[in-house]
């Protein structure tokens, strides 16, 4: 389907809402019925129709058709956060005895489930390096039922073979959830590659205003029906009309954000790169990427997240250079208007500080709808701050 058709047509009936432009936001908990015969059918059958807004609602299924469609999948489900979404996957794909094989550092909601929560219904993970494909094969065991991913990661931007690694499941029967926030659908599908089911916090670009809290779970209509029936309905999480309103208006622009923050990062790394106080720059789509080739092929597109690491041997150095921004915010998330950053060292006791591990001296960057000069005019005057500080 073609995406102007997608973001600006597809479920759109406007003949059922007065031919607005904008859908309305049917604003419900219930549904009413005029026969015992339709409640009992609606009883049945809840994916298949209105019932209760906990499960289907038509302005949320406006969204879930665009989203399906961007991913190429089959259908969707949309949470009320992408942590939820997180949880529903991998909860509707394991039971007890269980083992999951998950690549390194995931993100900080999915570790705590695979640490603290599954273990509890003796379900076990092992993390490995993603990179390497012989390193799943090595971790699989006789139990292992899905394989967990994120292709970028979140701060060094590891990248998995996502093909290799859904040819290699499938030959042993087992599940592949790949988490694709960093990209999105407009840039990487890893549900065309083989990948069962692909997540994605919509929070970011999807939203791409800084307002709504939201995950995407995508895959086939099987999977998709037989947790919207377990999982989705019995935690509650699907998202509000409201908010999936929100979403079908951040999908509208959502090309034109992508486009622009892709231009205006190229330019940022290349700031990064000249100045004497940067070490290295990650970001998958650079040719000092090591993962280059990999990411050429699977990503047709970077977005606005990057990674940065400062010469110093000190915390207090890069601290004093996030405190000294102007207009670049410190907070976590990204994918939004404004430019963030993070330090790696705000996630650790200044005692725990080693100058020697490259990621304590790194900062996480998200370059936003900003113009180039304004965010490099903030990261200049934050380094001069720092020039005379070792």
């Amino acid at each position: 389907m073609d995406i102007s058709y997608i973001l600006n047509e597809l479920g759109e009936d406007r003949d059922e809402y007065f031919r607005a432009v904008s859908p309305p936001i049917v604003q419900t908990s219930n549904f009413a019925f005029k026969t015992v015969d339709d409640l009992r059918k609606a009883f049945e059958n809840e994916y298949g129709g209105w019932l209760y807004s906990r499960g289907l609602n038509p302005t949320v299924e406006i969204l879930r058709k665009k989203l399906a469609a961007l991913d190429g999948a089959e259908d969707c489900l949309v949470f009320n956060s992408g942590a939820a979404a997180i949880f529903a996957s991998v909860l509707a794909n394991v039971k007890a005895g269980d083992h999951i094989v998950s690549v390194k550092d995931p993100y900080t909601w999915a570790r705590k489930m695979f640490d603290e929560i599954l273990p509890r219904f003796g379900v076990t993970v092992t993390y490995i390096d993603g990179r390497s494909i012989t390193n799943f094969e090595n971790a699989i065991q006789s139990n292992t039922t899905v394989i967990y991913l994120e292709s970028p990661n979140s701060w060094m931007f590891d990248l998995q073979d996502l093909s290799a690694v859904a040819q290699l499941a499938r030959s042993k029967n087992m599940i592949t959830i790949c988490d694709n926030s960093f990209c999105t659908p407009l840039y990487q599908k890893p549900y065309e590659m083989g990948i069962d089911l692909v997540l994605q916090s919509a929070t970011k670009y999807i939203s791409g205003h800084s307002d709504v809290i939201a995950g995407v779970l995508s895959g086939s209509k099987q999977q998709i029906e037989r947790i919207f029936n377990s999982e989705y309905n019995n935690i509650g999480s699907g998202i509000q009309p409201f908010n999936a309103w929100l979403l079908i208006r951040g999908l509208r622009t959502l090309p034109a954000r992508l486009e622009r923050i892709t231009r205006t990062t190229q330019i940022v790394i290349e700031f990064l790169l000249s100045h004497p106080r940067v070490e290295e720059v990650i970001f998958p789509l650079h040719p000092s990427f090591p993962q280059y080739e990999l990411a050429q092929r699977q990503m047709s597109g970077g977005c606005g997240l990057l990674t940065f690491t400062i010469k110093t041997q000190s915390c207090e150095t890069i601290e004093k250079f996030c405190n000294s921004l102007k207009h670049i915010l410190m907070a976590v998330s990204w994918g939004g208007h404004e430019s963030l950053i993070i330090p790696k060292c705000a996630g650790l006791q200044r005692a725990d500080f080693n100058a020697e591990l490259d990621i304590h001296r790194s900062c996480r960057l998200y370059v936003g709808l900003e113009e180039p000069e304004y965010i490099i005019a903030d990261l200049q005057q934050a380094f001069d701050v720092i020039k005379v500080l070792s």
